[in-house]
């Protein structure tokens, strides 16, 4: 007996709020280019580094050694532990009762955002953001308004009071990025200070991406919420093995949460990717543990890389820059003219093959920047620059 034909004219999209989500302006840039021989690809925040071998040679002995079956949902106790003593090192404080290892950081980002967010809440965000952290509470149906950075020629700068001022009594969560991904931002703890005590007065849940801390330029780490907060504030801090430890291909990372969370936070992973892969957490529970030599001279590097490029930005016509960035790896500047973000680097690429990031991809306040990420040795990105030059030369005629 044959099954009925499907009714016709059936929708087979996805549900509307997923429709209705941006897709990645750097996806789609980088997606028409990638492999495209003589291209230089400054799109993606990603270094251009390897793991060290000392770190995949640990996974590659679990993996020999057939360790490859499932492990704790909330991750090892070998490299929560780590993690633990860790947060203590950088914040004062951290127990294993607070940890939970997550599959990369988007999904610590995404798993934090489900655990307090649900349909219809009120989430805050500060931008220019990172896309996925102001789509993730939207398919959740979260409605989010933003606050935007101030672009200034002493630096990126946040008008606290106007968050603030956002932040109202119905807002379930303010999400937060610092160092801050574009603009390498970085928040002062005296404004934290000011956001915490208002979270607290309002019961509004700060969800802290922190994934750039130790990209800071001006001391060991750059400061985050859990400097300041108490165990009873409603604070979860995300964090990922990708920067800091050049992983970015092994998808792991973490969440601090307070404890009466965590369980639900375990629930979640369970449903999401039952646990993060045993082999990867004994990795990264080595670059944890043996990994302050290659964080110092990543970001001495880095510091080199961001120096060398803010100087030779600043002698494009056509070119307006803040000050160096004090965190993370990238220059975010406006070009004069530019009103079609995503449009200048399709051409960008089509005429000199240099590929950067639309600052579209980071909200409308990102309209009229490009984004480059340098963590690249000084060669490639003085081949980048020229290329820049030649084209802002045709462009600003």
């Amino acid at each position: 007996m044959s099954l009925p034909t499907a009714p016709a004219g059936w929708d087979l999209r996805a549900r509307t709020q997923v429709q209705q989500l941006r897709s990645s302006a750097i996806r789609e840039v980088a997606n028409a280019a990638i492999g495209t021989e003589g291209v230089l690809p400054f799109w993606f925040g990603e270094p251009d580094e390897p793991t060290p071998q000392d770190i995949r040679d640990v996974a590659t002995r679990e993996i020999n050694d057939g360790n490859v079956f499932y492990v704790q949902t909330l991750g090892t106790n070998a490299l929560r532990e780590s993690l633990a003593a860790y947060t203590a090192r950088l914040h004062g404080r951290g127990s294993v009762d607070r940890i939970a290892v997550t599959s990369s950081g988007t999904s610590a980002l995404m798993t934090a955002v489900q655990a307090v967010v649900g349909h219809g809440d009120h989430v805050v965000a500060v931008t220019p953001l990172w896309p996925n952290l102001v789509e993730i509470p939207k398919v959740l149906g979260a409605r989010v308004d933003t606050v935007s950075l101030d672009f200034k020629a002493t630096g990126w700068s946040l008008d606290v009071q106007k968050l603030l001022d956002m932040l109202t009594p119905d807002t379930r969560a303010l999400l937060l990025n610092s160092p801050n991904n574009p603009t390498g931002w970085v928040i002062s703890v005296e404004d934290q200070r000011t956001i915490l005590e208002h979270c607290r007065k309002h019961g509004i849940w700060i969800i802290s991406d922190d994934v750039y801390e130790r990209y800071y330029f001006e001391g060991t780490s750059a400061p985050t919420f859990l400097d300041i907060a108490d165990e009873a504030d409603r604070v979860i801090s995300c964090n990922s093995f990708s920067k800091t430890w050049l992983m970015t291909g092994w998808r792991i990372g973490w969440i601090v949460a307070p404890k009466a969370t965590l369980p639900e936070i375990g629930k979640l992973l369970e449903f999401s990717t039952t646990c993060t892969p045993g082999f990867v957490q004994a990795a990264a529970n080595h670059a944890v543990n043996h990994g302050e030599p290659l964080i110092a001279r990543t970001v001495a590097r880095l510091k080199t890389a961001r120096d060398h490029l803010q100087a030779e930005l600043s002698t494009i016509p056509g070119i307006e820059l803040a000050a160096a960035a004090p965190g993370a790896m990238y220059s975010f500047f406006k070009v004069t003219g530019a009103t079609d973000s995503l449009a200048f680097c399709r051409d960008l690429i089509s005429e000199t093959g240099l590929g950067l990031a639309p600052g579209i991809a980071f909200g409308p306040e990102g309209e009229g920047y490009l984004r480059w990420c340098f963590a690249s040795e000084l060669p490639r990105i003085d081949d980048g620059v020229a290329r820049l030059r030649t084209y802002m030369e045709r462009f600003v005629r």
